[in-house]
């Protein structure tokens, strides 16, 4: 009977937990999408009362530089909750059991350590490292950066609850909290100080007992951390491939360098916050969040059937729709695993019934996920300009050249592939055209409005990109109705990986990038470089090659926030135009999706065509080196680059 009712209780304790939980993540995600719809409404609003009221919001701009730190932070608790946080993790999984989880259980102690170690130093930084005065609008500083500890917090937790079963598991986990403290022991004795002598005014001998014992801790921590460096340094990059997210490694070595060098550590959480409320950020979650709602509309299909009766009759015509479309996306989206995932079944079904090859159509898919990436409004070319410190108009335009050439690239490929699968062609018929091309107007008028907005300076790059939101929102929901208000909820959610596993990868990566420009890394580099590097082709041969490599090692995102800084330098000592420089960076990294053996495209495309990995490899690979000669064309051909930038005025 006492048994019984301990059962009961138990399951009872479950129920309360469950709805607890349930409750807490159900607040979570209301509210990354409702700071979503703020992050569209305020710039979209904005103009509506400069246009007719000559009149704006009160610190507007503010509010939305800050709602990006809130959603990128939101996002990351989330990411973290459903393990979504992009990693190298290929080939984990296969490992066989104790192995398997004990690589876990070593990557979750190293996530520990390192997240709870940048929550004290944010929350350090958003205590002490700002005037308590000043505000951003109605709120205080203080409040809006307390949103940084909160997350890195939460995220801590849920490493540590989403760590492998087993108490010698766990056993490893917990043991990274005690890490974490001595890694943030100097922002944790700053806290600390600031409450004992700020906040409550303790007597002169408290605080002076508090000093010793200070002063104690933090030169044990010091002792501690000098004999870790190296074997936490290396056990971190090992991790990187072995499933620990992107972020934590970039944040991770950012955290050993300063700690090494004697630094602080609030650098790490002050660079992110600078980062992410930098003026042009806010077009990134929009534009993401847009691309997302196309690809949850029926966008793809209005767009694949105007294309077929436009294209059709070509030789290769469903290849080149196929291209096309996959170009739309990725350009909105800014990452080519969410045009494979969201379009692959539909193209690859519309690629095999028109007569191509199983081979053939998945190696199409594959390589054509990333071809939109040079094309406005690119957020990788975004994300460039900002970190490049270059006009991101030059650097949309100057895209648009390579970015045909990788199409047509591409699109011979398929005019190949059709011959080979004797695909026959569709005769073109005029009547056919109007139909779909009704049906898909407002697709075709987005990039339309996106291009003469921003261009003809109408609108603010932000601006532009909560239009787009706007837009796509009332297109897909209430003209078309191919979602319901009930769902969209949902189409928000889907966006959150993306945005939240991109933005914390760029906050983190930015401590990292500022550590090494401050430690004088470009220019060494540089210095060596011209001592033994003469020709500038040669340089640029050792360019693409490094930057393949990490295309394949790294996102493009973080890619740009820790490698740029290094290159820029190198550019201007060879006397690369820096439009073009930024041009070669791209379009090697949009490479590096699809080389073997880690190019993530190529796991993306294992997973949505249910196809091994070692198949995928054979059939990207005849795409892959002509796009090959495509970008060393693109490298070695400046003008296809610079023609467009010198006659466009801005």
């Amino acid at each position: 009977m006492k048994k019984s009712k301990n059962t009961s209780r138990n399951t009872e304790k479950r129920i309360k937990n469950k709805k607890i939980f349930s409750f807490l993540f159900s607040t979570e995600n209301n509210l990354a999408a409702v700071i979503l719809i703020l992050l569209a409404v305020l710039p979209a609003l904005e103009i509506f009362l400069r246009k007719f009221f000559s009149t704006g919001i009160r610190a507007s701009a503010q509010y939305i530089q800050h709602l990006v730190l809130w959603i990128t932070f939101i996002c990351g608790m989330i990411t973290a909750r459903e393990k979504g946080h992009l990693a190298l993790s290929a080939g984990v999984n296969l490992i066989k059991e104790p192995v398997q989880s004990w690589i876990k259980a070593v990557t979750s102690f190293l996530a520990t350590a390192i997240t709870l170690a940048l929550a004290i130093a944010s929350l350090s930084l958003s205590l002490i490292g700002f005037d308590p005065t000043l505000k951003i609008g109605i709120f205080p500083i203080q409040f809006m950066l307390l949103v940084m500890p909160v997350a890195f917090f939460v995220i801590t937790v849920r490493f540590i609850t989403n760590s492998p079963k087993g108490r010698k598991y766990r056993i490893l986990v917990w043991t990274g909290i005690v890490l974490g403290l001595i890694l943030g022991m100097s922002p944790l004795v700053n806290t600390f100080r600031y409450f004992i002598t700020d906040i409550f005014s303790f007597g002169s001998g408290f605080t002076d007992l508090f000093e010793s014992i200070a002063n104690a801790l933090l030169e044990f921590s010091g002792s501690v951390l000098k004999i870790l460096f190296w074997p936490l340094v290396i056990g971190l990059i090992v991790s990187a491939f072995l499933g620990i997210p992107i972020f934590i490694m970039l944040g991770g070595l950012a955290l050993f360098l300063f700690l090494r060098s004697g630094g602080s550590i609030e650098v790490i959480p002050n660079e992110a916050y600078t980062m992410l409320t930098g003026p042009a950020i806010p077009a990134i979650p929009l534009f993401t969040l847009a691309g997302f709602i196309l690809s949850e509309s029926k966008a793809g299909k209005r767009l694949v059937e105007l294309f077929s009766a436009l294209f059709g009759w070509l030789p290769g015509g469903m290849a080149i729709i196929t291209i096309l479309v996959c170009a739309f996306f990725t350009t909105f989206t800014g990452a080519s695993g969410v045009t494979i995932l969201a379009l692959g079944g539909l193209l690859s079904y519309m690629l095999i019934k028109d007569g191509y090859s199983k081979k053939f159509s998945t190696g199409l898919l594959t390589a054509s996920g990333s071809i939109g990436l040079l094309f406005p409004p690119s957020l990788p070319i975004i994300m460039y300009a900002v970190i490049a410190q270059i006009n991101i108009k030059k650097m949309f335009v100057g895209g648009i050249l390579p970015g045909v050439i990788m199409i047509l690239v591409l699109a011979i490929m398929g005019i190949r592939g059709a011959k080979k699968s004797k695909v026959k062609k569709i005769p073109f018929q005029f009547s056919k055209i109007k139909a779909p091309l009704k049906e898909s107007i407002g697709e075709l008028l987005l990039p339309v409005i996106i291009l003469v907005g921003f261009f003809m300076g109408i609108t603010t790059l932000v601006e532009t990109s909560a239009i787009a939101v706007v837009y796509v929102l009332v297109l897909e929901v209430f003209i078309k109705k191919d979602i319901k208000l009930k769902d969209l909820s949902g189409v928000f959610f889907k966006s959150v990986p993306l945005i939240g596993g991109v933005l914390v990868i760029l906050a983190l990566a930015k401590g990292f990038s500022y550590y090494i420009v401050d430690a004088e890394v470009p220019m060494r580099l540089t210095e060596w470089c011209q001592a033994h590097i003469q020709s500038k082709y040669v340089f640029l041969i050792l360019l693409n090659i490094a930057l393949l490599v990490t295309g394949c090692l790294m996102d493009i995102f973080s890619a740009i926030i820790v490698v740029v800084p290094l290159m820029i330098p190198l550019g201007v000592a060879y006397g690369i135009d820096p439009v073009h420089l930024g041009i070669i960076f791209l379009t090697n990294l949009q490479l590096g999706y699809l080389t073997p053996p880690v190019g993530i495209n190529l796991f993306l495309a294992s997973y949505r065509f249910e196809t091994p990995l070692i198949r995928i490899y054979r059939y990207v690979v005849p795409f892959l080196l002509l796009m090959l000669i495509a970008v060393l064309l693109i490298t070695y051909v400046p003008w296809i680059t610079t023609w467009l930038v010198s006659i466009v005025n801005f």
